[in-house]
């Protein structure tokens, strides 16, 4: 499982009249020569920034747990590295709805906010996150991504499919990844059609199947298909 964003550092800078993270206009002093325990008194998107570097730590640590669990043979050791993937992501969560607490227009956190619900199985409030770091930041190529993986866990084919076709317009790469996610999803519901009837899944599977074959000849047409073959 991958990881999109990554910890914002001192490098970011915060502006006195801009509300929103990261803008231009002016910045403040850098809080990289001061830890967060010698810091008098943070403000409150100083605090924020700590707090999403937090669930960062948080989000890294449950997907290395996710990937070890996955690679586990005993079903009693895989649950249990599950629960404490499970845990990674509840702690990281806590701390990214922090974030955006203290500060509302970190469109990141907001996204992560998503992320985090959705490895939880919170897919609802999942959409709800994405929706809104979408409208501060829209075209938000992670957070169009990060939905559409919502989608799938919903089984919401179609709005998975605009995502997709959103991305492949705009991000190449994140769109492979997602179209990746798809043939997945339609690998796992071949052998459980929970929640899908057959014919929807097979007109799916046949669309996944299609769009790989787009993908695959457009990619010649790039310089990063043509320079892989040189």
């Amino acid at each position: 499982m991958r990881n999109f964003l990554k910890p914002m550092t001192s490098i970011l800078l915060l502006t006195a009249a801009c509300t929103s993270f990261g803008a231009g206009g002016g910045s403040m002093p850098s809080m990289g020569s001061m830890s967060r325990s010698e810091s008098p008194s943070l403000t409150p998107q100083e605090q924020a920034i700590n707090a999403y570097n937090a669930g960062v730590d948080g989000v890294e640590k449950g997907n290395e747990l996710m990937a070890d669990a996955a690679r586990q043979d005993d079903p009693k050791k895989q649950q249990k590295g599950l629960g404490k993937a499970k845990s990674a992501y509840a702690g990281a969560l806590k701390k990214f709805t922090k974030a955006t607490q203290l500060n509302p227009q970190m469109h990141e956190a907001w996204n992560y906010v998503g992320y985090t619900n959705r490895q939880l199985g919170n897919y609802e409030a999942s959409l709800a996150a994405y929706d809104r770091a979408l409208a501060l930041k829209p075209g938000y190529a992670e957070a169009i991504e990060y939905r559409g993986h919502a989608y799938l866990g919903l089984n919401r084919l179609g709005d998975a499919k605009e995502a997709y076709l959103t991305l492949f317009g705009s991000n190449r790469k994140l769109a492979a990844q997602l179209l990746t996610a798809m043939q997945s999803w339609v690998g796992e519901h071949r052998g459980n059609t929970a929640g899908v009837d057959g014919a929807s899944l097979e007109a799916f599977a046949s669309w996944v199947s299609e769009r790989s074959a787009i993908a695959s000849q457009t990619a010649s047409l790039t310089r990063e298909g043509a320079s892989a073959r040189w």
